[in-house]
């Protein structure tokens, strides 16, 4: 059965999802039923993320979400997922358990950021060892194919950049969790459509577990899916759109025009953001890990809007964007980018200037609590 998306001038065959579908229920039925008992235990032991001067919430919150995310993603792979001994497949996997180790110390211990990024750096060198890698800007500025030392070190560096992106945009409610939903969709459709179906269960399997953990994260949060959670969700997807980008490139008839700012679109808003906050922050003589309160979520909760109007009012964008960069894919790739981010510096000033914008005060009724801004 075809069905055609006038919207997006798309035409999906749902035939080709059937597995995808059974990865997503699978994985959304084991996530729901497991967190429960995770919030208990994490309850019982007094695992929390505990508030501090820098955090959003007021109250002691269960953390380690990602345990519950992990295991429905695992559970509907384990199910309907052609596993092989190829040589992407076990470093990918491999990858992922390593990833879920480090962020669980995280939660329990607050690793130093030299030792996590020791570790992404070696486990995106393994990803980009084992054949994942960008090979070619698709004639972004000319550039064609790169060099092979280009390649690994363009591959390193997008995946753990979008990895981390992930993990310093889950600030807020329901916030990575709505953006990555959407992403690993996306992702997931894409490269069923590129051929590539194997790993857009993947995709389809994570975004399962993602959507359940929603209903216990979006505002008031019962529960956090922390690091154990956001750096699996980021590395994920940057893996997942590395390959979207290199079976696009390779392809005799590619389904996406213009893939690399397809896939920027993708990770768009925590990629842009997270430079934004490293910049001003150096530009201001600070650590670009030096914690602070002026992410794009900050821009609107320092004003007294709620978790829940922020993480909404973010993932819309975000969705405009996915469908923005798919709608310019006649245009050049130089000028795509340039819209890309004229419209994400425009947006920034607007969200910190809404006040003035709206004309709304900081004590407005969407404000249901009040933003401590002290650094």
């Amino acid at each position: 059965m075809k069905s055609h998306f006038h919207l997006l001038q798309l035409d999906i065959y749902f035939h080709d999802y059937k597995f995808a579908l059974l990865c997503f229920i699978t994985a959304f039925v084991i996530t729901l039923i497991t967190i429960p008992p995770i919030i208990s235990l994490i309850n019982k032991y007094r695992l929390y993320d505990t508030p501090n001067a820098r955090k959003e919430h007021k109250t002691p919150i269960p953390t380690m979400g990602g345990i519950a995310i992990l295991a429905g993603m695992m559970t509907g792979l384990f199910l309907w997922f052609p596993f092989t001994n190829e040589v992407p497949q076990v470093s990918f996997f491999f990858a992922i358990s390593v990833l879920f180790g480090l962020g669980i110390m995280d939660d329990l211990k607050d690793l130093s950021a030299k030792y996590k990024f020791a570790i992404q750096l070696g486990l995106a060198a393994l990803i980009a060892l084992s054949g994942i890698r960008i090979t070619s800007f698709d004639g972004l500025f000319g550039i064609e194919q790169l060099p092979v030392s280009a390649q690994y070190t363009f591959t390193i560096l997008a995946i753990v950049g979008i990895t981390n992106a992930f993990n310093l945009i889950d600030g807020i409610d329901g916030l990575a969790g709505g953006i990555g939903f959407m992403s690993l969709v996306t992702l997931g459709i894409f490269l069923s459509m590129s051929g590539d179906v194997n790993t857009a269960l993947i995709a389809f399997a994570l975004a399962g577990g993602i959507l359940a953990f929603l209903y216990f994260n979006f505002n008031p949060a019962k529960i956090f899916m922390g690091d154990t959670g956001s750096l699996l969700l980021g590395f994920v997807i940057a893996v997942l759109a590395i390959r979207l980008l290199q079976v696009n490139i390779s392809a005799a008839a590619p389904v996406i025009q213009h893939a690399p700012l397809f896939i920027l679109g993708i990770v768009l808003i925590p990629v842009f953001d997270t430079v934004r906050v490293f910049s001003t922050r150096i530009w201001n003589g600070k650590s670009p890990f030096e914690a602070d309160k002026t992410h794009i979520h900050h821009l609107l909760t320092n004003k007294g809007y709620s978790h829940a109007f922020a993480a909404k009012l973010i993932c819309f964008i975000h969705g405009f964007i996915l469908i923005e960069v798919y709608w310019l894919k006649e245009l050049r790739q130089e000028l795509i980018l340039l819209i890309l981010l004229a419209f994400m510096t425009i947006l920034t000033l607007v969200l910190r200037n809404i006040r003035y914008v709206t004309g709304k005060p900081a004590t407005d009724p969407l404000a249901v609590q009040k933003i401590n801004t002290a650094d």
